[in-house]
Protein backbone atom coordinates (compact mmCIF):
# COMPACT_ATOMS: atom_id res chain seq x y z
CA UNK A 1 0.00 0.00 0.00
CA UNK A 2 1.48 3.49 -0.90
CA UNK A 3 2.44 5.69 1.90
CA UNK A 4 -0.74 8.72 2.14
CA UNK A 5 1.78 10.55 4.42
CA UNK A 6 4.04 10.75 1.48
CA UNK A 7 4.02 14.43 -0.21
CA UNK A 8 2.34 13.94 -3.68
CA UNK A 9 3.40 16.35 -7.09
CA UNK A 10 6.45 18.25 -8.36
CA UNK A 11 7.22 20.21 -5.28
CA UNK A 12 7.73 17.41 -3.21
CA UNK A 13 11.42 18.00 -2.70
CA UNK A 14 11.10 21.87 -2.43
CA UNK A 15 8.80 20.92 0.75
CA UNK A 16 10.11 18.24 2.62
CA UNK A 17 12.59 20.28 4.98
CA UNK A 18 9.74 22.35 6.19
CA UNK A 19 7.61 19.02 6.52
CA UNK A 20 10.45 17.84 8.47
CA UNK A 21 10.49 20.88 10.70
CA UNK A 22 7.02 20.27 11.05
CA UNK A 23 6.31 16.94 12.36
CA UNK A 24 7.31 17.25 15.40
CA UNK A 25 3.99 18.71 15.67
CA UNK A 26 2.06 16.15 14.40
CA UNK A 27 2.02 12.81 16.76
CA UNK A 28 3.37 10.05 14.66
CA UNK A 29 0.23 7.94 15.42
CA UNK A 30 -1.87 10.09 13.54
CA UNK A 31 0.19 9.54 10.15
CA UNK A 32 0.35 5.92 10.90
CA UNK A 33 -3.64 6.42 10.56
CA UNK A 34 -3.46 8.36 7.31
CA UNK A 35 -1.38 6.04 5.86
CA UNK A 36 -3.42 2.77 6.53
CA UNK A 37 -7.07 1.93 7.20
CA UNK A 38 -7.04 -1.21 9.92
CA UNK A 39 -10.85 -1.76 9.81
CA UNK A 40 -10.52 -1.95 5.90
CA UNK A 41 -7.37 -3.79 5.68
CA UNK A 42 -8.16 -6.50 8.70
CA UNK A 43 -11.05 -8.66 10.09
CA UNK A 44 -11.44 -10.42 13.34
CA UNK A 45 -11.71 -13.92 14.11
CA UNK A 46 -13.85 -14.77 17.01
CA UNK A 47 -12.12 -18.04 17.91
CA UNK A 48 -13.60 -18.67 21.38
CA UNK A 49 -17.24 -18.84 18.84
CA UNK A 50 -15.66 -20.83 16.63
CA UNK A 51 -14.39 -23.63 18.81
CA UNK A 52 -17.22 -23.61 20.74
CA UNK A 53 -19.20 -24.91 17.98
CA UNK A 54 -16.96 -27.45 16.78
CA UNK A 55 -17.07 -28.87 20.57
CA UNK A 56 -20.95 -28.56 20.48
CA UNK A 57 -21.45 -30.38 16.86
CA UNK A 58 -20.85 -33.75 17.77
CA UNK A 59 -23.10 -33.51 20.52
CA UNK A 60 -25.82 -31.55 19.29
CA UNK A 61 -28.42 -33.61 17.62
CA UNK A 62 -30.54 -33.79 20.53
CA UNK A 63 -30.74 -30.36 21.53
CA UNK A 64 -31.36 -29.66 17.41
CA UNK A 65 -34.19 -31.66 17.84
CA UNK A 66 -36.12 -30.06 21.00
CA UNK A 67 -35.36 -26.63 19.99
CA UNK A 68 -36.89 -27.49 16.14
CA UNK A 69 -39.68 -29.22 18.00
CA UNK A 70 -40.30 -25.58 20.35
CA UNK A 71 -39.83 -23.51 17.34
CA UNK A 72 -43.53 -22.10 15.20
CA UNK A 73 -43.89 -21.58 11.52
CA UNK A 74 -43.50 -18.05 11.03
CA UNK A 75 -44.34 -15.36 8.36
CA UNK A 76 -41.69 -12.80 7.04
CA UNK A 77 -42.86 -10.27 5.45
CA UNK A 78 -41.18 -8.42 2.07
CA UNK A 79 -41.36 -5.30 1.68
CA UNK A 80 -40.18 -5.86 -2.35
CA UNK A 81 -42.71 -6.88 -4.54
CA UNK A 82 -43.57 -10.68 -4.00
CA UNK A 83 -46.05 -12.98 -6.16
CA UNK A 84 -47.09 -16.29 -4.36
CA UNK A 85 -49.74 -18.82 -4.65
CA UNK A 86 -50.13 -19.41 -0.71
CA UNK A 87 -49.17 -16.21 1.02
CA UNK A 88 -49.97 -13.11 -1.12
CA UNK A 89 -46.78 -10.52 -0.44
CA UNK A 90 -45.67 -12.36 2.73
CA UNK A 91 -43.14 -15.55 2.24
CA UNK A 92 -43.87 -18.69 4.69
CA UNK A 93 -40.87 -19.83 6.67
CA UNK A 94 -41.48 -23.10 7.87
CA UNK A 95 -39.45 -24.74 10.79
CA UNK A 96 -37.28 -27.98 10.42
CA UNK A 97 -39.51 -30.83 11.43
CA UNK A 98 -37.53 -33.32 13.96
CA UNK A 99 -35.87 -36.14 12.08
CA UNK A 100 -36.57 -39.76 14.05
CA UNK A 101 -33.01 -41.37 12.19
CA UNK A 102 -30.71 -38.09 13.07
CA UNK A 103 -27.70 -39.39 15.21
CA UNK A 104 -24.73 -37.91 16.20
CA UNK A 105 -21.30 -38.05 13.03
CA UNK A 106 -20.40 -41.07 13.77
CA UNK A 107 -16.61 -39.38 14.50
CA UNK A 108 -14.71 -39.68 17.55
CA UNK A 109 -13.44 -35.75 17.77
CA UNK A 110 -13.64 -32.83 14.91
CA UNK A 111 -10.62 -33.45 13.17
CA UNK A 112 -12.05 -36.52 11.99
CA UNK A 113 -15.08 -35.21 11.03
CA UNK A 114 -12.65 -33.01 9.22
CA UNK A 115 -11.25 -34.73 7.05
CA UNK A 116 -14.42 -36.69 6.31
CA UNK A 117 -15.50 -33.36 4.94
CA UNK A 118 -12.30 -32.65 3.39
CA UNK A 119 -12.48 -35.89 1.26
CA UNK A 120 -16.23 -35.25 -0.17
CA UNK A 121 -15.70 -32.17 -1.04
CA UNK A 122 -12.73 -33.48 -2.86
CA UNK A 123 -14.90 -35.61 -4.67
CA UNK A 124 -17.27 -33.11 -5.29
CA UNK A 125 -15.08 -31.33 -6.95
CA UNK A 126 -13.41 -34.00 -9.06
CA UNK A 127 -17.15 -35.39 -10.39
CA UNK A 128 -17.65 -31.09 -11.33
CA UNK A 129 -14.76 -31.05 -13.47
CA UNK A 130 -15.26 -34.07 -14.75
CA UNK A 131 -18.83 -33.35 -15.75
CA UNK A 132 -17.12 -30.10 -17.37
CA UNK A 133 -14.72 -31.62 -19.19
CA UNK A 134 -17.09 -33.97 -20.62
CA UNK A 135 -19.39 -30.90 -22.20
CA UNK A 136 -16.49 -29.11 -23.33
CA UNK A 137 -14.90 -32.13 -25.10
CA UNK A 138 -18.84 -32.74 -27.03
CA UNK A 139 -19.41 -35.46 -25.68
CA UNK A 140 -22.43 -36.74 -27.37
CA UNK A 141 -25.70 -38.64 -25.00
CA UNK A 142 -25.62 -41.52 -27.20
CA UNK A 143 -21.38 -42.16 -26.30
CA UNK A 144 -23.29 -42.64 -22.54
CA UNK A 145 -23.12 -46.09 -22.23
CA UNK A 146 -26.24 -46.69 -19.74
CA UNK A 147 -26.11 -48.35 -16.27
CA UNK A 148 -29.43 -49.73 -16.42
CA UNK A 149 -28.40 -52.69 -18.53
CA UNK A 150 -29.90 -54.87 -15.78
CA UNK A 151 -32.71 -56.78 -16.55
CA UNK A 152 -33.60 -57.51 -12.89
CA UNK A 153 -33.50 -53.52 -12.31
CA UNK A 154 -35.38 -52.57 -14.99
CA UNK A 155 -38.38 -55.11 -14.39
CA UNK A 156 -38.29 -53.23 -10.79
CA UNK A 157 -38.36 -50.17 -12.05
CA UNK A 158 -41.54 -50.80 -14.08
CA UNK A 159 -42.96 -52.39 -11.35
CA UNK A 160 -42.46 -49.40 -8.67
CA UNK A 161 -44.07 -47.07 -11.40
CA UNK A 162 -47.93 -46.35 -10.99
CA UNK A 163 -50.06 -44.86 -13.94
CA UNK A 164 -51.86 -42.31 -12.81
CA UNK A 165 -44.99 -21.55 -13.01
CA UNK A 166 -43.75 -21.24 -9.09
CA UNK A 167 -43.35 -18.16 -7.57
CA UNK A 168 -43.70 -17.87 -3.91
CA UNK A 169 -42.24 -20.88 -2.83
CA UNK A 170 -40.18 -21.40 0.23
CA UNK A 171 -38.53 -23.81 2.20
CA UNK A 172 -36.28 -24.26 5.39
CA UNK A 173 -32.38 -24.73 4.55
CA UNK A 174 -30.01 -26.59 7.17
CA UNK A 175 -26.56 -27.75 7.20
CA UNK A 176 -26.39 -31.02 6.40
CA UNK A 177 -23.38 -32.23 8.37
CA UNK A 178 -25.18 -33.42 11.07
CA UNK A 179 -27.26 -36.02 9.35
CA UNK A 180 -24.63 -37.58 7.93
CA UNK A 181 -23.65 -35.38 4.72
CA UNK A 182 -21.50 -32.26 4.20
CA UNK A 183 -24.23 -31.19 1.99
CA UNK A 184 -27.63 -28.70 3.08
CA UNK A 185 -30.94 -29.63 3.04
CA UNK A 186 -34.14 -28.54 2.51
CA UNK A 187 -37.72 -29.94 3.48
CA UNK A 188 -39.59 -31.09 0.42
CA UNK A 189 -42.70 -32.09 0.27
CA UNK A 190 -43.17 -35.03 -2.76
CA UNK A 191 -46.51 -36.72 -4.01
CA UNK A 192 -50.23 -36.36 -3.27
CA UNK A 193 -50.58 -36.47 -0.12
CA UNK A 194 -47.29 -34.88 -0.05
CA UNK A 195 -44.76 -36.57 2.01
CA UNK A 196 -42.29 -34.34 4.10
CA UNK A 197 -38.15 -35.36 2.69
CA UNK A 198 -35.55 -33.89 3.72
CA UNK A 199 -33.39 -33.44 0.12
CA UNK A 200 -29.67 -32.25 -0.68
CA UNK A 201 -29.83 -28.44 -2.23
CA UNK A 202 -27.56 -28.64 -4.93
CA UNK A 203 -26.72 -25.34 -7.36
CA UNK A 204 -24.63 -27.92 -9.40
CA UNK A 205 -26.99 -30.45 -10.71
CA UNK A 206 -29.99 -30.21 -12.28
CA UNK A 207 -32.22 -33.38 -12.10
CA UNK A 208 -34.24 -33.65 -8.76
CA UNK A 209 -34.94 -37.23 -7.64
CA UNK A 210 -35.75 -39.18 -4.45
CA UNK A 211 -35.19 -42.54 -3.42
CA UNK A 212 -38.13 -44.93 -4.05
CA UNK A 213 -40.00 -48.09 -3.06
CA UNK A 214 -39.28 -51.16 -3.95
CA UNK A 215 -35.61 -50.31 -3.72
CA UNK A 216 -32.65 -52.66 -5.33
CA UNK A 217 -30.15 -50.96 -3.37
CA UNK A 218 -30.99 -47.87 -1.24
CA UNK A 219 -28.42 -46.26 1.15
CA UNK A 220 -30.01 -45.32 4.90
CA UNK A 221 -31.95 -41.84 4.98
CA UNK A 222 -33.59 -40.07 7.63
CA UNK A 223 -37.04 -40.55 6.33
CA UNK A 224 -39.11 -43.06 5.08
CA UNK A 225 -38.13 -44.46 1.67
CA UNK A 226 -40.61 -42.48 -0.83
CA UNK A 227 -43.68 -44.90 -2.13
CA UNK A 228 -44.69 -44.13 -5.31
CA UNK A 229 -47.78 -46.13 -5.29
CA UNK A 230 -48.80 -44.04 -2.12
CA UNK A 231 -49.31 -41.14 -4.27
CA UNK A 232 -52.46 -40.41 -6.40
CA UNK A 233 -50.22 -37.61 -8.45
CA UNK A 234 -47.12 -40.01 -9.44
CA UNK A 235 -47.26 -40.70 -13.31
CA UNK A 236 -44.30 -42.26 -15.11
CA UNK A 237 -43.18 -40.35 -18.47
CA UNK A 238 -43.09 -42.13 -22.15
CA UNK A 239 -39.79 -42.68 -23.99
CA UNK A 240 -40.93 -39.74 -26.21
CA UNK A 241 -41.47 -37.26 -23.32
CA UNK A 242 -39.60 -34.22 -23.65
CA UNK A 243 -38.26 -34.51 -20.49
CA UNK A 244 -37.22 -38.23 -21.51
CA UNK A 245 -34.76 -36.59 -24.44
CA UNK A 246 -33.50 -34.13 -22.57
CA UNK A 247 -31.96 -36.72 -20.05
CA UNK A 248 -28.60 -36.87 -20.93
CA UNK A 249 -28.97 -40.56 -20.04
CA UNK A 250 -31.87 -42.58 -20.37
CA UNK A 251 -33.00 -46.15 -21.24
CA UNK A 252 -36.29 -47.43 -22.28
CA UNK A 253 -38.21 -50.15 -21.09
CA UNK A 254 -42.14 -50.92 -22.39
CA UNK A 255 -41.76 -47.11 -23.19
CA UNK A 256 -41.29 -46.12 -19.73
CA UNK A 257 -38.63 -43.73 -19.49
CA UNK A 258 -35.88 -44.68 -16.87
CA UNK A 259 -32.86 -42.45 -16.12
CA UNK A 260 -29.26 -42.37 -14.81
CA UNK A 261 -27.69 -39.15 -13.06
CA UNK A 262 -23.90 -40.11 -12.20
CA UNK A 263 -21.65 -37.72 -10.63
CA UNK A 264 -18.18 -38.51 -11.20
CA UNK A 265 -16.85 -39.49 -7.90
CA UNK A 266 -18.97 -43.04 -7.78
CA UNK A 267 -22.36 -41.78 -6.81
CA UNK A 268 -25.17 -42.25 -9.18
CA UNK A 269 -28.99 -42.66 -9.33
CA UNK A 270 -31.15 -44.80 -11.40
CA UNK A 271 -34.51 -45.49 -11.94
CA UNK A 272 -38.10 -44.13 -13.48
CA UNK A 273 -38.24 -40.69 -14.70
CA UNK A 274 -41.37 -39.48 -14.20
CA UNK A 275 -43.54 -36.45 -13.10
CA UNK A 276 -44.67 -35.89 -9.39
CA UNK A 277 -46.20 -32.55 -7.22
CA UNK A 278 -43.69 -30.84 -5.65
CA UNK A 279 -44.75 -28.87 -2.40
CA UNK A 280 -42.33 -26.35 -0.88
CA UNK A 281 -43.33 -23.00 1.96
CA UNK A 282 -47.24 -24.35 1.56
CA UNK A 283 -47.80 -24.00 -1.92
CA UNK A 284 -47.19 -27.07 -4.72
CA UNK A 285 -46.42 -27.46 -8.10
CA UNK A 286 -47.94 -30.69 -10.13
CA UNK A 287 -46.03 -32.36 -12.58
CA UNK A 288 -42.69 -31.30 -12.10
CA UNK A 289 -40.01 -34.12 -13.73
CA UNK A 290 -38.15 -36.03 -11.65
CA UNK A 291 -36.51 -39.45 -10.81
CA UNK A 292 -37.99 -42.39 -8.82
CA UNK A 293 -34.35 -44.10 -7.42
CA UNK A 294 -34.42 -47.95 -7.14
CA UNK A 295 -30.52 -47.83 -7.14
CA UNK A 296 -28.75 -45.09 -5.90
CA UNK A 297 -25.08 -45.25 -4.19
CA UNK A 298 -22.87 -42.58 -2.81
CA UNK A 299 -22.05 -39.57 -0.81
CA UNK A 300 -25.97 -38.63 0.01
CA UNK A 301 -26.58 -40.52 2.98
CA UNK A 302 -29.15 -39.22 5.21
CA UNK A 303 -30.75 -37.38 2.55
CA UNK A 304 -34.09 -38.74 1.00
CA UNK A 305 -32.56 -37.39 -2.44
CA UNK A 306 -31.74 -34.36 -4.24
CA UNK A 307 -33.29 -31.17 -5.37
CA UNK A 308 -31.73 -30.10 -8.88
CA UNK A 309 -31.05 -26.03 -8.73
CA UNK A 310 -28.96 -25.65 -11.64
CA UNK A 311 -29.68 -23.74 -15.09
CA UNK A 312 -30.54 -26.34 -17.00
CA UNK A 313 -34.07 -27.38 -18.48
CA UNK A 314 -34.88 -30.35 -16.51
CA UNK A 315 -34.10 -28.27 -12.96
CA UNK A 316 -36.34 -27.17 -10.60
CA UNK A 317 -35.95 -23.40 -11.01
CA UNK A 318 -36.65 -23.92 -14.84
CA UNK A 319 -39.73 -26.58 -14.31
CA UNK A 320 -41.43 -23.93 -12.53
CA UNK A 321 -40.70 -20.75 -13.91
CA UNK A 322 -39.52 -19.22 -11.32
CA UNK A 323 -37.10 -15.54 -12.41
CA UNK A 324 -35.16 -15.71 -9.43
CA UNK A 325 -34.63 -17.89 -6.35
CA UNK A 326 -32.05 -17.23 -3.14
CA UNK A 327 -30.58 -19.50 -0.62
CA UNK A 328 -28.61 -18.81 2.82
CA UNK A 329 -26.71 -21.50 4.15
CA UNK A 330 -25.74 -21.35 7.74
CA UNK A 331 -22.69 -21.91 9.37
CA UNK A 332 -21.64 -25.54 8.76
CA UNK A 333 -21.52 -26.42 12.32
CA UNK A 334 -24.62 -24.46 13.27
CA UNK A 335 -28.03 -25.93 14.77
CA UNK A 336 -29.89 -23.44 13.33
CA UNK A 337 -31.60 -23.18 9.55
CA UNK A 338 -32.54 -20.60 6.71
CA UNK A 339 -34.54 -20.79 3.81
CA UNK A 340 -34.73 -21.77 0.09
CA UNK A 341 -36.91 -19.33 -1.52
CA UNK A 342 -38.24 -18.98 -5.45
CA UNK A 343 -40.15 -16.38 -7.20
CA UNK A 344 -38.98 -13.33 -4.98
CA UNK A 345 -37.21 -10.06 -6.23
CA UNK A 346 -34.15 -9.36 -4.34
CA UNK A 347 -33.97 -6.36 -1.76
CA UNK A 348 -32.55 -3.71 -2.52
CA UNK A 349 -30.27 -3.45 0.00
CA UNK A 350 -27.73 -1.48 0.36
CA UNK A 351 -25.46 -4.25 1.62
CA UNK A 352 -26.27 -6.13 -1.18
CA UNK A 353 -23.56 -7.22 -3.94
CA UNK A 354 -24.40 -7.67 -7.89
CA UNK A 355 -22.10 -9.64 -9.95
CA UNK A 356 -23.25 -10.34 -13.35
CA UNK A 357 -24.70 -13.88 -13.90
CA UNK A 358 -22.69 -15.46 -17.04
CA UNK A 359 -22.98 -18.78 -18.90
CA UNK A 360 -21.13 -21.08 -20.41
CA UNK A 361 -21.96 -22.38 -23.99
CA UNK A 362 -21.05 -25.75 -23.26
CA UNK A 363 -22.71 -26.33 -19.47
CA UNK A 364 -25.84 -24.52 -19.00
CA UNK A 365 -26.20 -25.90 -15.41
CA UNK A 366 -23.85 -24.10 -13.54
CA UNK A 367 -23.72 -20.51 -12.34
CA UNK A 368 -20.84 -18.73 -13.53
CA UNK A 369 -20.28 -15.25 -11.93
CA UNK A 370 -18.04 -12.09 -13.49
CA UNK A 371 -15.09 -12.11 -10.90
CA UNK A 372 -13.02 -9.59 -11.48
CA UNK A 373 -10.25 -10.25 -8.78
CA UNK A 374 -9.19 -10.79 -5.16
CA UNK A 375 -8.06 -8.43 -2.34
CA UNK A 376 -6.08 -9.55 0.72
CA UNK A 377 -5.26 -7.07 3.60
CA UNK A 378 -7.10 -4.02 0.79
CA UNK A 379 -4.85 -4.32 -1.33
CA UNK A 380 -5.44 -6.29 -4.63
CA UNK A 381 -3.82 -9.12 -5.94
CA UNK A 382 -1.60 -9.66 -9.19
CA UNK A 383 -4.16 -12.12 -10.77
CA UNK A 384 -4.65 -11.93 -14.70
CA UNK A 385 -8.41 -11.53 -15.16
CA UNK A 386 -7.95 -14.73 -17.71
CA UNK A 387 -7.58 -16.47 -14.70
CA UNK A 388 -11.21 -15.89 -14.07
CA UNK A 389 -12.77 -15.60 -17.18
CA UNK A 390 -14.56 -18.48 -19.36
CA UNK A 391 -12.96 -19.33 -22.67
CA UNK A 392 -14.18 -19.90 -25.60
CA UNK A 393 -14.04 -23.37 -25.69
CA UNK A 394 -15.80 -23.06 -22.62
CA UNK A 395 -13.23 -24.25 -20.33
CA UNK A 396 -12.15 -22.08 -17.03
CA UNK A 397 -14.17 -19.30 -15.24
CA UNK A 398 -15.72 -19.19 -11.73
CA UNK A 399 -19.45 -20.31 -10.47
CA UNK A 400 -21.08 -20.14 -7.44
CA UNK A 401 -21.46 -23.94 -6.22
CA UNK A 402 -23.87 -24.57 -2.97
CA UNK A 403 -22.23 -28.37 -2.63
CA UNK A 404 -18.48 -27.65 -2.63
CA UNK A 405 -17.51 -26.39 0.82
CA UNK A 406 -13.84 -24.97 0.03
CA UNK A 407 -13.08 -22.03 -2.85
CA UNK A 408 -11.17 -23.71 -5.73
CA UNK A 409 -8.57 -21.03 -6.86
CA UNK A 410 -6.07 -21.98 -9.82
CA UNK A 411 -2.92 -22.40 -8.75
CA UNK A 412 -0.83 -19.11 -9.74
CA UNK A 413 -3.91 -17.89 -7.92
CA UNK A 414 -4.26 -19.31 -4.82
CA UNK A 415 -0.87 -19.03 -3.94
CA UNK A 416 -0.93 -15.09 -4.68
CA UNK A 417 -3.45 -15.30 -2.25
CA UNK A 418 -2.01 -17.81 0.61
CA UNK A 419 1.15 -15.46 0.13
CA UNK A 420 -0.21 -12.63 0.44
CA UNK A 421 -2.45 -13.55 3.87
CA UNK A 422 0.31 -15.22 5.34
CA UNK A 423 2.67 -12.43 5.13
CA UNK A 424 -0.53 -10.18 7.14
CA UNK A 425 -0.07 -13.14 9.56
CA UNK A 426 3.46 -13.29 10.43
CA UNK A 427 3.17 -12.75 13.96
CA UNK A 428 0.64 -15.93 14.79
CA UNK A 429 1.92 -19.04 15.29
CA UNK A 430 1.98 -21.20 12.49
CA UNK A 431 0.76 -25.44 12.68
CA UNK A 432 1.18 -27.98 10.34
CA UNK A 433 -1.04 -28.18 7.18
CA UNK A 434 -3.83 -30.96 7.02
CA UNK A 435 -5.35 -32.62 3.70
CA UNK A 436 -5.65 -30.05 1.53
CA UNK A 437 -5.20 -26.69 3.47
CA UNK A 438 -1.39 -25.72 3.13
CA UNK A 439 -1.54 -22.45 5.79
CA UNK A 440 -2.64 -23.65 9.38
CA UNK A 441 -2.11 -21.55 12.87
CA UNK A 442 -2.22 -22.88 16.05
CA UNK A 443 -4.65 -20.00 18.03
CA UNK A 444 -5.22 -22.14 21.19
CA UNK A 445 -5.55 -19.94 24.45
CA UNK A 446 -6.82 -16.85 21.99
CA UNK A 447 -10.08 -14.77 22.14
CA UNK A 448 -10.21 -13.46 19.09
CA UNK A 449 -7.23 -12.70 16.59
CA UNK A 450 -7.09 -9.71 13.89
CA UNK A 451 -6.34 -11.48 10.18
CA UNK A 452 -6.36 -9.97 7.12
CA UNK A 453 -9.54 -8.69 5.40
CA UNK A 454 -10.64 -11.19 2.53
CA UNK A 455 -13.07 -9.73 -0.55
CA UNK A 456 -13.99 -10.84 -3.73
CA UNK A 457 -14.32 -8.20 -6.42
CA UNK A 458 -16.88 -7.66 -9.24
CA UNK A 459 -17.36 -5.31 -12.06
CA UNK A 460 -18.78 -1.88 -11.33
CA UNK A 461 -16.22 -1.75 -8.63
CA UNK A 462 -18.71 -3.96 -6.06
CA UNK A 463 -16.89 -6.14 -3.51
CA UNK A 464 -18.22 -8.67 -1.15
CA UNK A 465 -15.63 -8.38 2.13
CA UNK A 466 -15.92 -12.14 4.04
CA UNK A 467 -16.46 -12.72 7.41
CA UNK A 468 -12.83 -14.05 9.08
CA UNK A 469 -14.90 -17.11 10.29
CA UNK A 470 -15.51 -17.65 6.17
CA UNK A 471 -12.01 -18.21 5.44
CA UNK A 472 -10.08 -19.02 8.74
CA UNK A 473 -11.73 -22.19 10.04
CA UNK A 474 -10.87 -24.66 12.98
CA UNK A 475 -10.04 -28.18 11.89
CA UNK A 476 -9.83 -30.06 15.14
CA UNK A 477 -10.80 -28.54 18.40
CA UNK A 478 -7.56 -27.74 20.12
CA UNK A 479 -7.44 -24.60 18.62
CA UNK A 480 -5.81 -24.95 14.96
CA UNK A 481 -7.00 -23.32 12.29
CA UNK A 482 -6.37 -23.32 8.73
CA UNK A 483 -7.04 -20.94 5.43
CA UNK A 484 -10.64 -22.17 3.64
CA UNK A 485 -9.40 -21.99 0.22
CA UNK A 486 -7.58 -24.94 -1.62
CA UNK A 487 -5.39 -24.90 -5.25
CA UNK A 488 -6.80 -26.19 -8.43
CA UNK A 489 -5.00 -27.43 -11.48
CA UNK A 490 -8.39 -27.38 -13.40
CA UNK A 491 -9.23 -24.09 -15.31
CA UNK A 492 -12.45 -23.92 -13.53
CA UNK A 493 -12.67 -21.68 -9.90
CA UNK A 494 -15.50 -22.44 -7.39
CA UNK A 495 -16.76 -20.07 -4.84
CA UNK A 496 -17.97 -22.54 -2.42
CA UNK A 497 -20.27 -22.54 0.71
CA UNK A 498 -17.71 -22.36 3.63
CA UNK A 499 -17.48 -18.23 1.62
CA UNK A 500 -21.29 -18.34 1.35
CA UNK A 501 -22.26 -18.97 5.05
CA UNK A 502 -24.31 -16.13 6.27
CA UNK A 503 -24.58 -14.55 3.11
CA UNK A 504 -28.44 -14.52 1.41
CA UNK A 505 -27.49 -15.64 -2.47
CA UNK A 506 -29.76 -14.99 -4.91
CA UNK A 507 -29.75 -15.85 -8.10
CA UNK A 508 -31.89 -13.42 -10.62
CA UNK A 509 -32.31 -15.35 -14.38
CA UNK A 510 -34.60 -12.92 -15.44
CA UNK A 511 -31.84 -9.90 -15.45
CA UNK A 512 -28.88 -12.35 -15.53
CA UNK A 513 -27.38 -10.69 -11.81
CA UNK A 514 -26.31 -12.93 -8.62
CA UNK A 515 -26.88 -10.88 -5.37
CA UNK A 516 -25.18 -11.46 -2.47
CA UNK A 517 -26.38 -10.04 0.67
CA UNK A 518 -24.73 -10.52 3.73
CA UNK A 519 -26.41 -11.44 6.92
CA UNK A 520 -29.71 -11.87 5.07
CA UNK A 521 -30.37 -15.41 6.61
Amino acid sequence: MADKCQPHGRSAPIVLISLLLFSLSIPPAQCRALASEPTEATATLDVADALGKAIRVLTSDGRTQQSLQQEKPKHRGHHHHHRSRSSGSNTLILPLQPRDAVSPPAHADYRSLTLARLARDEARVRAINARLQLAVHGVRKSDLVPLVEDSGLAAAAVAAATPGGGDGLSGPVVSGTSQGSGEYFSRVGIGSPAKSLYMVLDTGSDVTWVQCQPCTDCYQQADPVFEPAASSTYAPLSCGSDQCRRLDVSACRNDSCLYQVSYGDGSYTVGDFATETVSLGGASVPAVALGCGHDNEGLFVGAAGLLGLGGGDLSFPSQVSASSFSYCLVDRDSSSSSTLEFGTVADSDPSSVSAPLLRNHKMDTFYYVGLTGISVGGAMLSIPPSAFAVGASGEGGVIVDSGTAVTRLQNDAYASLRDAFSKGTAGLPSAAGMALFDTCYDLSGRNTVEVPAVSFHFPGGKSLRLPAKNYLIPVDSNGTFCLAFAPTSQALSIIGNVQQQGTRVGVDLANSVVLFSPNKC
